[in-house]
């Protein structure tokens, strides 16, 4: 298919734009998500799918790269089965350019699937990388929460060792380790990065107040946010700032059986402020002004129907 055919099929929008769906797996049933698969998934998917011993691992697999095929297909224009996906050596898979590449202006197309105890998160971009992670509060123990903080970075260590054993301190903890593995994501890194060697200053509204990227990438300009589409559900999202400034972020819920089922749109401000090389590698918190906050203005739009 022709570029300009491929982007005949996509959402109305422009490259600004960063789409994230959010769906259960429950909003596809398990025989339809079978018999979705069968159609859609090429023999690399299939395969992985037969290799799971548990029912719940295989549908979950199902689901979210079902998932991934309609959501593909939407932005390109191209059926779900000929989507073509590459994966890199680390495993991260990417979309394989229409004939003629993709239509000018746009830049190449992105995405990141996470998925987590029955819910699926997939981060859809142009000209620039993604990242996305999602975890359940509910189905982490605080026990594998504190252990999971013990690669973190001194400072960050620092700041949860005043917190209470008890809910505040497993959700922060859980907001740093996603916004962790969407960044590491983002990068095509995952396990490769080590998460004591960059880390983040979280604001007391829930959002990111500052950034320390690590020493490969020092100049780092990113959007980086945590969501909570349904209790006890965080989705972290990575966006790279990318040539052109990010403009918007359409938040989706459900499987798209159709090609918008909008929840939200977020209008982000500036990237996230710098803090410079080492200053969470001191257990001693960053000092206050060291890295100015640029609130993020957001603006909620209607519900989808």
């Amino acid at each position: 298919m022709s570029a300009q055919g491929a982007a005949a099929g996509r959402p109305s929008g422009d490259s600004g734009e960063v789409r994230l769906w959010v769906c259960a797996n429950d909003e596809l049933g398990p025989g339809t998500a079978s018999a979705l698969a069968g159609h859609w998934l090429d023999e690399h998917e299939l395969a992985t799918a037969d290799r799971f011993i548990f029912e719940r691992d295989r549908r979950q697999y199902l689901v979210a790269h079902v998932l991934v095929r309609r959501l593909l297909s939407l932005e390109t224009g191209v059926p779900e089965a000929l989507v073509e996906l590459r994966r890199s050596d680390r495993g991260r898979p990417s979309v394989r350019p229409p004939d003629g590449g993709w239509p000018a202006g746009d830049g190449p197309l992105d995405f990141n699937l996470s998925h987590a105890h029955g819910y699926n998160a997939i981060a859809v971009g142009r000209g620039r990388r993604v990242g996305v992670d999602v975890e359940r509060l509910d189905r982490v123990n605080s026990r594998a929460l504190a252990g999971i903080a013990e690669s973190f970075t001194p400072g960050e260590r620092g700041r949860l060792a005043r917190i209470p054993a008890g809910e505040a301190y497993d959700r922060t903890v859980l907001r740093l380790w996603t916004l962790k593995e969407a960044y590491a994501k983002a990068r095509g890194l995952g396990l490769g990065l080590p998460f004591d060697s960059f880390g983040f200053v979280l604001s007391e509204n829930g959002g990111v107040a500052a950034f320390e990227p690590p020493a490969d990438d020092p100049a780092g300009s990113w959007w980086l946010l945590v969501l909570e589409p349904e209790p006890g559900v965080l989705v972290s999202l990575a966006v790279e700032d990318g040539a052109t400034p990010m403009t918007a972020l359409r938040l989706h819920a459900g499987f798209p059986w159709r090609p918008s089922a909008l929840r939200a749109s977020l209008h982000p401000g500036d990237p996230v402020p710098l803090l410079a090389p080492g200053t969470l590698s001191a257990a001693a918190l960053p000092v206050t002004g060291a890295a100015p906050n640029r609130p993020h203005h957001t603006e909620p739009l209607r519900s989808a129907a």
